[in-house]
């Protein structure tokens, strides 16, 4: 499972801001506070960069905020961000880098 879980972090690493955005568009802060809460810095980084400054600041907040969270609710709310991730995807919303779409011509 854990290389399961490093392939998803990775996949979601991979992708570039204007993606990264569209999946922000679709996630509640709540959920993705939860998510992030057991995250590493890479990640939070990646989400909070593709954010308003005001925005993120205000998900920092929530995360600092929220007691002790169960890890099962924190890879629940990691996997349903992996599932908005795939559908944008298979919807052709969003190309991963190699997937062929970062090649214009």
């Amino acid at each position: 499972k854990k290389l399961q879980d490093y392939a998803e972090k990775s996949r979601l690493l991979s992708l570039d801001d204007k993606a990264m955005q569209m999946i922000i568009k679709e996630i509640s802060t709540d959920l993705l506070s939860i998510a992030l809460k057991g995250s590493d810095d890479s990640l939070k980084d990646k989400f909070f960069k593709n954010m308003s400054e005001r925005a993120a600041e205000m998900l920092k907040e929530d995360i600092a905020s929220k007691g002790p969270v169960r890890l099962s609710d924190v890879e629940k709310t990691q996997q349903e961000i992996i599932k908005v991730a795939r559908r944008l995807e298979q919807e052709g919303k969003i190309v991963r880098a190699g997937r062929g779409g970062d090649v214009l011509i």
